[in-house]
């Protein structure tokens, strides 16, 4: 029976953020160490498993759809349906009664027994607790995420994630060194580290924030090439994390500080720590400091109460502090969060300002990438584009899928390679580079 169960193949859909991703990874990893076979096609698959976001409702729409999907397909070949994620913390009761088609609701502190799952719904006897160590990447294997912590202690008041995820827990250095070799031994090159908040991590485990500490450690893996920072809190940054990561070469010269708004008044109703000061004096500071750093932030519009002069405050600050990669979102109301209960702005403004702000952020955006036509850079080629008819690669102030990226038309190159491109053009939101 347990050779018959193994012959079973497993596909998975993947949604959310790249800490939801992580998650998945291990439990695909311990499937395939386990002996099943782990495909991409999910009309092929016996056992489809959705690891869900629920981070804000179209994310929660995202995952009802894909469960909706998957449910349809145990009409062909899918036998059974799992639910992992972020929505089962939220709605589990809810989700339950919705989908009677699923045959299990993982929670997330389940995720490390998903082989016990599966062989209890395929009705097969099971003593032994198999522990979950592999990883199986569905990124391209030159990168990987690795998350160093769960949770978030910020109590921001639009934000889900404590109620989701729970206080914020560090995962042991010795762990994630561990896990980081394992992966340069597979031969990832690029470590992406992530967590809701990476500045405080190690608060809760070691008494202190540890991670310059970690970043030591991380940074002596032989074949690491590139470590990227996600995500750096602002009132936490200071001289000597900015110097550290300055100064070490394999540290991408790549800061990504979630902002969310600069109005005081705004800041202090989303229960943000940085003022609009305390803000400008260290996007200032970062400036004339420490040239070489590429910016990258977030910002909500129309969140509860935002007046006209509110938004138009952050207009300006984006106009006079440009940045090079900015993520702007519409206000959504999260039921049992703070800002729930705030007078809410209207729907057709909140897409007003977004329209506007995102048009001033282009302008930004398309002068800073102009003036760095002509730069010669270290890129690494993430894929080949059939559409497109060119590799596309990226430089150590890109982070994959989420920034700008650049086009090479050479036949002969090698996916996970780096090479010297030269910029040689910036057309519609893309470089288009030349191998020296």
């Amino acid at each position: 029976m347990i050779n018959e169960l193994k012959n079973k193949k497993i596909s998975a859909i993947s949604l959310g953020c790249d800490k939801n991703r992580v998650d998945l990874e291990h439990m695909l990893g311990a499937l395939a160490d386990f002996g099943f076979e782990i495909i991409s096609d999910i009309n092929e698959a016996q056992i489809i498993i959705v690891n869900t976001c629920a981070f804000i409702t179209p994310a929660t729409m995202e995952s009802i759809e894909n469960i909706l999907l998957a449910t349809k397909l145990k009409q062909k070949k899918c036998e059974k349906v799992i639910v992992t994620g972020c929505i089962n913390e939220c709605y589990y009761e809810d989700i339950k009664n919705q989908f009677p088609e699923v045959d299990a609701f993982l929670k997330l502190k389940d995720n490390e027994d998903i082989i016990k799952v599966i062989y209890n719904l395929y009705e097969i006897p099971i003593k032994d607790r198999f522990k979950n160590e592999g990883r199986l990447l569905t990124t391209p294997s030159h990168y990987a995420f690795l998350k160093i912590a769960d949770g978030c202690n910020n109590g921001c008041a639009y934000c889900t994630i404590p109620r989701i995820r729970g206080r914020y827990k560090s995962i042991p250095i010795d762990e994630l060194v561990k896990e980081a070799k394992l992966l340069a031994q597979r031969g990832v090159k690029e470590l992406i580290i992530v967590a809701q908040d990476i500045t405080r991590y190690g608060e809760d485990l070691y008494g202190k924030f540890m991670l310059i500490p970690l970043l030591e450690k991380l940074t002596k893996i032989k074949d690491i090439k590139w470590i990227r920072l996600h995500y750096l809190y602002p009132e936490m940054i200071n001289d000597e994390l900015l110097t550290y990561i300055y100064e070490n070469e394999k540290i991408c010269k790549y800061l990504d500080i979630p902002l969310q708004h600069i109005d005081d008044k705004i800041l202090h109703e989303m229960n943000r720590r940085c003022d609009e000061k305390q803000t400008r004096e260290l996007i200032n500071n970062i400036h004339k400091k420490y040239p070489k750093f590429v910016l990258r932030s977030t910002f909500i519009v129309g969140f509860p109460g935002e007046t006209k002069k509110q938004f138009n405050n952050l207009v300006s600050f984006i106009e006079q502090n440009p940045m090079h990669n900015v993520g702007f979102f519409p206000y959504y109301r999260e039921d049992k969060t703070k800002a729930y209960y705030l007078k809410q702005v209207p729907k057709y403004k909140k897409q007003k300002r977004l329209k506007k702000i995102l048009k001033v952020q282009k302008y930004v955006s398309d002068e800073l990438n102009k003036k760095r036509i002509g730069e010669v850079v270290e890129a690494v080629v993430d894929y080949y584009d059939e559409n497109l008819g060119c590799f596309i690669a990226r430089d150590q102030f890109s982070s994959p899928q989420v920034d700008f990226y650049i086009k090479l038309k050479d036949n002969n190159l090698v996916v996970g390679q780096f090479y010297n491109v030269k910029i040689i053009d910036y057309i519609d939101d893309e470089f288009e580079g030349e191998i020296v």
